[in-house]
């Protein structure tokens, strides 16, 4: 046989690796501008029409700027065909998140964040979307009308909302993801990324975002499924091939079959006789666990494969003293849970935001592994977490003695009866119940027996029938408090101002935006200004009687000001806030949006005169 079979052999089959490796993953980046040679294109015959529909509702999503008692900037605004685009700017109708830029993670508030995180994880909030129909997609398209670019990453779910049976067999499969990048432009757009093929229908698609690098709060208006009812027949068109695709693995499919291995590979029987050690039974222990801890956990699942040394490093719970599994939400399951107990009997630290939904961890799996591995815990991150009812709650104030940290940001499907069981937990520093059910009851029973909280976050806590109690206990009781987040806290007064004021001496921190029945006529503001010398962050959006007298109150006491929202206002006038500007140094965001004495002029001016501030001016076109 000539030698040149052969190599053709090789080559077909090179050639045909490269093929396989494009028709299954998506590109990262403008793949429609690229010169990369393999593309996957959907033909779809007549009798396998696409489908195009927008979503029917909002079944899940991470926080949003609105109300949970209106549609104004809420996640629900998402369902149904576009109240907005192609029109850009600030509008009402369309679906906001909380936040946007750097700006929350500079405040006093900010938790520290995790470690070993994986650098392709970078999502920051999400929405999920259910649409009538189970269709193979072809297509996703998000309607941007204002500071796009948040989307970077989209995933389609194998589960049927609308089935009546239980849900078998659930898994997510990543459509398209990106690294956060910069979009220097805050006109409305339809983005349409090129999406890769997945080999099931779906009707359930998630959008996660990332809103770091923006300049002001994205806003959604609709989002468009394109596919068929049949699985469509791939169509590979070739030309040159890139030999920069075959150097580095996709990394979304790297980390969804790590966790589905992550078992295996920490099982007691997963490492069999291997390699030598080489050099490293010669390094002392404490240096290899130090080089050990710079890794992710699916690169110590691989480590430990290498040999028994590296294996009992891999394992040892030291490793596990601070340990983030939100990364891996898609696939983390009672199973993940009960092998990884055994290394994380000395965990402190632990995030589970986002995990368990549909099923994917039991009550009885969460509970078992808290059992054995909840002593130690100081921080507990449950944001999102839908699995959560009254038991683990209990669980967690049996087994968790030493917690100082509690994030419940968005269990909204826990009863308010199981707050309650927060008591228990004396040392409590921080305590998140964003857009819970928490009853009035049970917030005062906390506050009373919580009385080292120095965080606490009520937002969005529409269950709460009378904030000036609550603030009264807050006065009363936490004396320590740094922040205090009464993001739409429906009926505050200025008596309850009043309480904080004098109780809480040390805030740095508070949120009073939407907060309708404060008024500025009654002194609340300018009392706050000159009882709260340390504020770092005072948030009074959408309060329209804050007034001239106001900024210059806090132009004089609150000297150490960084963040200041007086969107909406009528009543302050460019005068005032120089004032400010020139009393506040270190003051760098203020949002004067819709502040109908301020206008574009205005800010220019007050921008060149303070270019170290960042002046927001929001819009409608």
């Amino acid at each position: 046989m000539s030698p040149v079979f052969p190599m053709l052999t090789v080559l077909t089959m090179f050639y045909y690796m490269c093929l396989r490796r494009r028709a299954r993953t998506a590109t990262r980046g403008e793949i429609m501008n690229s010169h990369r040679t393999v593309e996957s294109n959907s033909r779809t015959s007549p009798l396998n029409a696409e489908v195009v529909q927008y979503a029917k509702e909002v079944v899940d999503f991470s926080s949003h700027y609105g109300s949970e008692n209106s549609m104004s900037y809420t996640m629900w605004n998402l369902a149904g065909v576009p109240n907005v685009f192609p029109s850009s700017g600030d509008f009402t109708q369309t679906a906001v998140f909380r936040t946007y830029g750097t700006w929350w993670d500079q405040c006093p508030s900010a938790p520290v964040p995790f470690k070993r995180t994986p650098a392709n994880f970078q999502s920051q909030d999400y929405v999920e979307l259910a649409f009538e129909q189970q269709v193979y997609p072809t297509a996703v398209h998000v309607l941007e009308t204002y500071h796009p670019g948040a989307v970077i990453r989209i995933l389609a779910c194998s589960a049927n909302p609308y089935s009546p049976g239980p849900l078998a067999d659930v898994r997510w499969e990543t459509l398209w993801s990106e690294k956060p990048t910069k979009v220097n432009a805050s006109q409305a757009r339809q983005f349409k990324p090129c999406i890769k093929q997945i080999n099931f229908p779906t009707n359930l698609i998630r959008l996660e975002i990332n809103s770091s690098l923006l300049d002001y709060y994205t806003e959604l208006d609709a989002v468009v499924l394109h596919g068929t009812k049949d699985k469509p027949m791939l169509s590979l068109k070739t030309s040159l091939i890139d030999m920069n695709d075959l150097e580095e693995d996709d990394y979304e499919e790297k980390d969804d079959c790590e966790m589905d291995h992550l078992n295996k590979k920490f099982s007691s029987t997963a490492l069999r006789e291997g390699p030598s050690n080489g050099y490293f039974d010669k390094l002392p222990y404490e240096l290899i666990q130090l080089i050990l801890n710079h890794l992710t956990l699916p690169d110590l699942c691989r480590l430990a494969q290498t040999c028994k040394l590296l294996n009992q490093h891999c394992c040892d719970p030291l490793q596990y003293i601070h340990l983030n599994l939100q990364p891996y939400w898609a696939k983390l399951n009672d199973t993940s849970l009960e092998f990884l107990q055994a290394r994380c009997t000395l965990v402190q630290w632990l995030n589970l935001s986002w995990t368990g939904n549909r099923g994917f961890i039991s009550i009885a799996g969460f509970s078992r592994f808290l059992k054995v591995c909840g002593s130690e815990l100081v921080r507990l991150e449950l944001s999102c977490s839908h699995f959560l009812n009254e038991t683990c709650l209990e669980i967690i104030s049996e087994m968790c003695p030493n917690l100082q940290d509690l994030n419940l940001s968005s269990c909204d499907k826990l009863p308010p009866q199981a707050f309650s069981h927060i008591t228990k937990l004396c040392g409590l520093k921080r305590l998140v119940l964003y857009r819970t059910k928490v009853e009035q009851t049970a917030l005062l029973s906390i506050l009373n027996f919580c009385s080292d909280l120095q965080h606490l976050s009520l937002g969005s806590c529409v269950m709460i029938e009378d904030y000036d109690v609550t603030a009264s206990m807050i006065g009363a009781k936490c004396k320590k408090l740094r922040t205090l987040d009464l993001w739409r806290c429906k009926n505050i007064t200025e008596n309850g101002i009043a309480e904080l004021a004098s109780g809480c001496p040390l805030l740095e921190e508070l949120d009073l935006g939407w907060c309708p029945t404060l008024q500025s006529s009654t002194g609340c503001f300018a009392r706050l200004a000159r009882q709260l010398p340390n504020l770092q962050k005072l948030f009074l959006t959408a309060n329209r009687s804050v007034c001239d007298t106001d900024i210059e109150e806090l132009a004089c006491n609150c000297t150490r000001l960084r963040q200041l929202d007086i969107l909406g206002t009528r009543m302050v006038s460019p005068a005032s806030l120089r004032k400010l500007l020139e009393s506040c140094k270190d003051l760098s965001l203020l949002d004067v949006s819709f502040c109908s004495q301020i206008d574009n002029r205005a800010v220019l001016e007050l921008s060149a005169s303070f270019p170290k501030v960042f002046i927001k001016k929001s819009f409608t076109q």
